[in-house]
């Protein structure tokens, strides 16, 4: 049994919106709680994600550890 008075008060069935949208129904604390992304419009669930390598990381690191060049060559004998 909890104790009586300090415990917050519990919604089982609290309101979860996304863009003004109900997206689903959960227990939590507050009776509707607010999201800017959740599993139905996230690229990673959704498939659309994108690997985005705008500072050159991946290239920096294959030539910091000697792959590039390796890379490259495997690359070019493959093409002729």
């Amino acid at each position: 049994m909890p104790k009586p008075d300090i415990h917050p008060e519990w919604y089982p069935d609290a309101k979860v919106i996304c863009n003004g949208e109900v997206v689903m129904t959960v227990g939590a604390t507050k009776p509707v709680i607010n999201v800017e992304v959740w599993s139905g419009n996230h690229p990673f669930y959704t498939g659309t994600q994108k690997m985005v390598d705008t500072e050159g990381r991946v290239e920096r690191f294959m030539r910091k550890y000697g792959m590039f060049a390796q890379t490259e060559a495997k690359s070019d004998s493959q093409e002729q």
